[in-house]
Protein backbone atom coordinates (compact mmCIF):
# COMPACT_ATOMS: atom_id res chain seq x y z
CA UNK A 1 0.00 0.00 0.00
CA UNK A 2 1.24 3.46 -0.89
CA UNK A 3 1.92 5.33 2.35
CA UNK A 4 1.45 8.78 0.83
CA UNK A 5 -1.53 10.24 2.74
CA UNK A 6 -2.40 12.52 -0.18
CA UNK A 7 -3.29 9.44 -2.19
CA UNK A 8 -5.85 8.17 0.32
CA UNK A 9 -9.19 9.54 1.49
CA UNK A 10 -9.83 8.87 5.16
CA UNK A 11 -13.51 8.19 5.77
CA UNK A 12 -13.89 8.22 9.53
CA UNK A 13 -16.78 5.86 10.27
CA UNK A 14 -16.43 6.63 13.99
CA UNK A 15 -13.69 7.56 16.40
CA UNK A 16 -12.49 3.95 16.45
CA UNK A 17 -12.80 3.03 12.78
CA UNK A 18 -11.49 4.57 9.57
CA UNK A 19 -11.90 3.41 5.97
CA UNK A 20 -9.25 4.30 3.42
CA UNK A 21 -10.15 4.88 -0.22
CA UNK A 22 -7.50 5.42 -2.87
CA UNK A 23 -7.66 8.81 -4.55
CA UNK A 24 -7.30 8.70 -8.32
CA UNK A 25 -8.21 12.37 -8.78
CA UNK A 26 -9.63 15.27 -6.76
CA UNK A 27 -12.19 16.81 -9.10
CA UNK A 28 -13.37 19.55 -6.77
CA UNK A 29 -12.79 20.82 -3.28
CA UNK A 30 -14.32 23.85 -1.63
CA UNK A 31 -16.34 25.35 1.19
CA UNK A 32 -19.92 26.51 0.80
CA UNK A 33 -21.73 28.78 3.23
CA UNK A 34 -22.92 25.69 5.10
CA UNK A 35 -20.42 22.85 4.67
CA UNK A 36 -17.28 21.60 2.98
CA UNK A 37 -17.66 19.73 -0.29
CA UNK A 38 -15.36 17.48 -2.27
CA UNK A 39 -15.78 15.42 -5.44
CA UNK A 40 -13.16 12.67 -5.43
CA UNK A 41 -12.56 9.90 -7.96
CA UNK A 42 -11.60 6.75 -6.07
CA UNK A 43 -10.00 3.59 -7.36
CA UNK A 44 -12.79 1.25 -6.29
CA UNK A 45 -16.09 3.16 -6.21
CA UNK A 46 -15.68 5.83 -8.87
CA UNK A 47 -16.65 9.37 -7.92
CA UNK A 48 -17.55 10.23 -4.33
CA UNK A 49 -19.61 13.15 -3.12
CA UNK A 50 -18.11 14.13 0.23
CA UNK A 51 -19.78 16.67 2.58
CA UNK A 52 -18.08 17.70 5.81
CA UNK A 53 -15.55 14.88 5.28
CA UNK A 54 -18.28 12.20 5.10
CA UNK A 55 -19.06 10.17 1.98
CA UNK A 56 -22.62 10.83 0.80
CA UNK A 57 -22.73 8.73 -2.36
CA UNK A 58 -20.55 6.95 -4.90
CA UNK A 59 -20.84 6.03 -8.56
CA UNK A 60 -20.69 2.33 -7.79
CA UNK A 61 -23.58 2.02 -5.36
CA UNK A 62 -25.58 5.26 -5.22
CA UNK A 63 -28.44 3.31 -6.83
CA UNK A 64 -28.72 1.15 -3.71
CA UNK A 65 -28.97 4.10 -1.34
CA UNK A 66 -31.37 6.15 -3.44
CA UNK A 67 -33.66 3.28 -4.43
CA UNK A 68 -33.75 2.13 -0.80
CA UNK A 69 -34.61 5.58 0.50
CA UNK A 70 -37.28 6.40 -2.09
CA UNK A 71 -38.88 3.30 -3.54
CA UNK A 72 -40.29 1.55 -0.42
CA UNK A 73 -42.38 4.53 0.74
CA UNK A 74 -43.42 5.43 -2.80
CA UNK A 75 -44.56 1.87 -3.51
CA UNK A 76 -46.23 1.47 -0.10
CA UNK A 77 -48.49 4.37 -1.05
CA UNK A 78 -51.18 3.33 -3.55
CA UNK A 79 -50.79 6.45 -5.69
CA UNK A 80 -48.41 9.18 -4.53
CA UNK A 81 -49.00 12.45 -6.37
CA UNK A 82 -47.21 15.05 -4.25
CA UNK A 83 -43.73 14.54 -2.79
CA UNK A 84 -41.48 16.71 -0.65
CA UNK A 85 -37.72 16.10 -0.50
CA UNK A 86 -35.50 17.64 2.16
CA UNK A 87 -31.89 17.64 0.93
CA UNK A 88 -30.86 15.33 -1.87
CA UNK A 89 -28.36 17.65 -3.53
CA UNK A 90 -27.16 15.11 -6.12
CA UNK A 91 -30.65 14.99 -7.62
CA UNK A 92 -30.77 11.19 -7.45
CA UNK A 93 -33.55 11.18 -4.86
CA UNK A 94 -35.57 13.45 -7.13
CA UNK A 95 -34.76 11.09 -10.02
CA UNK A 96 -36.24 8.14 -8.15
CA UNK A 97 -39.36 10.09 -7.13
CA UNK A 98 -40.04 11.24 -10.68
CA UNK A 99 -39.75 7.69 -12.01
CA UNK A 100 -43.33 7.19 -10.75
CA UNK A 101 -45.94 8.18 -13.31
CA UNK A 102 -48.39 8.94 -10.49
CA UNK A 103 -46.32 11.94 -9.35
CA UNK A 104 -47.71 15.30 -10.36
CA UNK A 105 -45.52 17.56 -8.21
CA UNK A 106 -42.20 17.10 -6.44
CA UNK A 107 -40.81 19.88 -4.25
CA UNK A 108 -37.11 19.57 -3.41
CA UNK A 109 -35.76 21.92 -0.76
CA UNK A 110 -32.03 22.09 -0.13
CA UNK A 111 -30.43 24.86 1.86
CA UNK A 112 -27.16 24.68 -0.07
CA UNK A 113 -27.51 25.78 -3.70
CA UNK A 114 -23.76 25.44 -4.24
CA UNK A 115 -23.89 21.70 -3.58
CA UNK A 116 -26.60 21.24 -6.19
CA UNK A 117 -24.71 23.30 -8.75
CA UNK A 118 -21.47 21.42 -8.14
CA UNK A 119 -23.24 18.07 -8.39
CA UNK A 120 -24.84 19.15 -11.66
CA UNK A 121 -21.39 20.00 -12.99
CA UNK A 122 -19.49 16.92 -11.78
CA UNK A 123 -22.20 14.28 -11.22
CA UNK A 124 -24.88 15.02 -13.86
CA UNK A 125 -25.69 11.35 -14.43
CA UNK A 126 -26.98 11.09 -10.85
CA UNK A 127 -29.96 13.35 -11.55
CA UNK A 128 -30.43 12.29 -15.20
CA UNK A 129 -32.29 15.43 -16.12
CA UNK A 130 -34.66 15.39 -13.15
CA UNK A 131 -34.04 19.06 -12.36
CA UNK A 132 -35.48 19.93 -15.79
CA UNK A 133 -38.63 17.84 -15.29
CA UNK A 134 -41.68 20.17 -15.29
CA UNK A 135 -43.10 18.34 -12.27
CA UNK A 136 -40.09 19.37 -10.16
CA UNK A 137 -39.69 22.55 -8.15
CA UNK A 138 -36.30 23.12 -6.53
CA UNK A 139 -35.98 25.68 -3.75
CA UNK A 140 -32.90 26.85 -1.85
CA UNK A 141 -34.04 27.45 1.70
CA UNK A 142 -34.39 25.73 5.05
CA UNK A 143 -36.62 22.64 4.72
CA UNK A 144 -38.03 22.94 8.22
CA UNK A 145 -38.93 26.58 7.68
CA UNK A 146 -40.58 25.74 4.36
CA UNK A 147 -42.73 22.96 5.83
CA UNK A 148 -43.70 25.12 8.79
CA UNK A 149 -44.95 27.91 6.55
CA UNK A 150 -46.49 26.05 3.63
CA UNK A 151 -50.21 25.34 3.35
CA UNK A 152 -49.50 22.41 1.05
CA UNK A 153 -49.69 18.79 2.13
CA UNK A 154 -47.74 15.87 0.67
CA UNK A 155 -48.30 12.18 0.13
CA UNK A 156 -44.62 11.42 0.71
CA UNK A 157 -41.97 13.37 2.61
CA UNK A 158 -38.38 12.16 2.16
CA UNK A 159 -35.58 13.28 4.47
CA UNK A 160 -32.32 12.86 2.57
CA UNK A 161 -29.87 14.77 4.74
CA UNK A 162 -26.39 14.24 6.17
CA UNK A 163 -26.18 12.83 9.66
CA UNK A 164 -26.70 15.47 12.35
CA UNK A 165 -23.46 17.13 13.36
CA UNK A 166 -22.96 20.14 15.57
CA UNK A 167 -22.96 23.36 13.53
CA UNK A 168 -24.09 21.35 10.48
CA UNK A 169 -27.19 22.34 8.49
CA UNK A 170 -29.34 19.29 9.30
CA UNK A 171 -29.52 18.52 13.02
CA UNK A 172 -32.87 20.25 13.65
CA UNK A 173 -34.47 18.05 10.99
CA UNK A 174 -34.09 14.94 13.14
CA UNK A 175 -36.05 16.08 16.19
CA UNK A 176 -39.45 15.23 17.63
CA UNK A 177 -40.64 18.76 16.96
CA UNK A 178 -39.67 18.49 13.30
CA UNK A 179 -41.42 15.14 12.91
CA UNK A 180 -44.55 16.74 14.39
CA UNK A 181 -44.35 19.38 11.66
CA UNK A 182 -43.93 16.65 9.05
CA UNK A 183 -46.95 14.76 10.37
CA UNK A 184 -49.09 17.89 10.09
CA UNK A 185 -48.05 18.32 6.44
CA UNK A 186 -48.77 14.74 5.34
CA UNK A 187 -51.98 13.75 3.63
CA UNK A 188 -54.12 11.19 5.54
CA UNK A 189 -52.25 8.24 4.00
CA UNK A 190 -48.94 10.06 3.93
CA UNK A 191 -45.53 8.54 4.64
CA UNK A 192 -42.21 9.92 5.82
CA UNK A 193 -38.94 8.22 4.86
CA UNK A 194 -35.73 9.10 6.71
CA UNK A 195 -32.14 8.12 6.01
CA UNK A 196 -31.15 7.15 9.52
CA UNK A 197 -27.45 6.34 9.61
CA UNK A 198 -25.46 3.17 10.08
CA UNK A 199 -27.18 -0.11 10.88
CA UNK A 200 -23.90 -1.76 11.86
CA UNK A 201 -24.10 -3.50 15.22
CA UNK A 202 -21.58 -1.18 16.87
CA UNK A 203 -23.00 1.98 15.26
CA UNK A 204 -26.71 2.10 16.10
CA UNK A 205 -26.82 5.41 17.97
CA UNK A 206 -28.38 7.45 15.17
CA UNK A 207 -30.69 4.74 13.83
CA UNK A 208 -32.10 3.71 17.20
CA UNK A 209 -32.64 7.33 18.31
CA UNK A 210 -34.40 8.29 15.05
CA UNK A 211 -36.58 5.18 15.29
CA UNK A 212 -37.51 5.94 18.91
CA UNK A 213 -38.20 9.60 18.15
CA UNK A 214 -40.40 8.77 15.17
CA UNK A 215 -42.36 6.33 17.36
CA UNK A 216 -43.19 9.23 19.68
CA UNK A 217 -45.01 10.88 16.75
CA UNK A 218 -46.26 8.14 14.39
CA UNK A 219 -48.19 4.93 15.23
CA UNK A 220 -46.51 2.95 12.44
CA UNK A 221 -42.71 3.03 12.23
CA UNK A 222 -40.73 0.41 10.32
CA UNK A 223 -36.94 0.20 10.19
CA UNK A 224 -35.18 -1.37 7.25
CA UNK A 225 -31.60 -1.70 6.07
CA UNK A 226 -29.56 -2.05 2.91
CA UNK A 227 -25.90 -2.89 2.51
CA UNK A 228 -24.07 0.04 0.93
CA UNK A 229 -20.41 -0.92 0.41
CA UNK A 230 -19.11 2.64 0.06
CA UNK A 231 -20.54 3.44 3.50
CA UNK A 232 -18.75 0.47 5.04
CA UNK A 233 -21.71 -1.79 5.71
CA UNK A 234 -25.47 -1.86 6.34
CA UNK A 235 -27.32 1.44 6.34
CA UNK A 236 -30.55 2.16 8.16
CA UNK A 237 -33.77 3.80 7.02
CA UNK A 238 -37.03 4.52 8.81
CA UNK A 239 -40.47 4.68 7.21
CA UNK A 240 -43.33 6.09 9.28
CA UNK A 241 -47.04 6.72 8.75
CA UNK A 242 -50.32 7.09 10.57
CA UNK A 243 -52.03 4.54 8.33
CA UNK A 244 -49.84 2.60 5.90
CA UNK A 245 -47.68 -0.38 6.85
CA UNK A 246 -45.08 -1.50 4.28
CA UNK A 247 -44.99 -4.99 5.79
CA UNK A 248 -48.46 -5.94 4.56
CA UNK A 249 -47.51 -5.77 0.88
CA UNK A 250 -46.61 -9.04 -0.86
CA UNK A 251 -43.68 -9.24 -3.29
CA UNK A 252 -46.14 -9.78 -6.14
CA UNK A 253 -48.16 -6.69 -5.23
CA UNK A 254 -45.00 -4.60 -5.09
CA UNK A 255 -43.82 -5.84 -8.48
CA UNK A 256 -47.27 -5.14 -9.93
CA UNK A 257 -47.16 -1.54 -8.63
CA UNK A 258 -43.66 -1.03 -10.05
CA UNK A 259 -44.83 -2.26 -13.45
CA UNK A 260 -48.05 -0.23 -13.40
CA UNK A 261 -46.10 2.97 -12.75
CA UNK A 262 -43.84 2.46 -15.73
CA UNK A 263 -40.68 1.95 -13.69
CA UNK A 264 -38.08 -0.13 -15.53
CA UNK A 265 -34.68 1.21 -14.44
CA UNK A 266 -34.39 -0.35 -10.98
CA UNK A 267 -31.22 -2.29 -10.21
CA UNK A 268 -31.77 -2.88 -6.49
CA UNK A 269 -35.42 -2.72 -5.49
CA UNK A 270 -38.27 -5.10 -6.27
CA UNK A 271 -40.78 -7.21 -4.37
CA UNK A 272 -38.27 -9.73 -3.02
CA UNK A 273 -35.82 -6.98 -2.05
CA UNK A 274 -38.62 -5.16 -0.19
CA UNK A 275 -39.31 -8.30 1.82
CA UNK A 276 -35.60 -8.78 2.51
CA UNK A 277 -34.69 -5.26 3.65
CA UNK A 278 -37.54 -5.13 6.17
CA UNK A 279 -36.57 -8.56 7.58
CA UNK A 280 -34.14 -7.41 10.25
CA UNK A 281 -31.86 -9.85 12.08
CA UNK A 282 -32.79 -10.73 15.65
CA UNK A 283 -30.02 -8.72 17.33
CA UNK A 284 -31.11 -5.58 15.49
CA UNK A 285 -34.80 -6.14 16.27
CA UNK A 286 -33.93 -6.58 19.94
CA UNK A 287 -31.80 -3.44 20.04
CA UNK A 288 -34.46 -1.32 18.35
CA UNK A 289 -37.25 -2.60 20.60
CA UNK A 290 -35.73 -0.96 23.69
CA UNK A 291 -36.47 2.62 24.81
CA UNK A 292 -33.85 4.99 23.50
CA UNK A 293 -32.87 8.61 23.36
CA UNK A 294 -35.59 11.07 22.37
CA UNK A 295 -34.20 13.68 19.98
CA UNK A 296 -35.67 17.13 20.64
CA UNK A 297 -34.86 20.71 19.70
CA UNK A 298 -33.58 21.24 23.22
CA UNK A 299 -31.61 17.99 23.24
CA UNK A 300 -30.46 17.34 19.65
CA UNK A 301 -28.36 14.39 18.61
CA UNK A 302 -24.89 15.12 17.25
CA UNK A 303 -23.00 12.30 15.58
CA UNK A 304 -19.23 12.06 15.78
CA UNK A 305 -17.35 14.31 13.37
CA UNK A 306 -13.69 13.86 12.49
Amino acid sequence: MDSDPDKWFWDRVNKHLVQLHSIEEVLYTGQTKFQSIEIIRSGNYGRFLVLDSKIQSSDADEFIYHEALVQPPMITHAGPETVFIAGGGEGATLREVLSHNTVKRAVMVDIDEEVINICQQYLPDYSRGSFQDPRAEVLYTDAREYLTNTDESFDIIIIDLPEPIEEGPAYLLYTQEFYEIVKSKLTPNGIISVQSGSASWTELENLSAVNYTLKSVFPIVCVYQADIPAFGGPWGFCQASSDLDPLVLSPTEIDDRISARGISHLKFYDGLTHQAIFSLPKHLRNALSKPDRLITDGSPLFMYQS
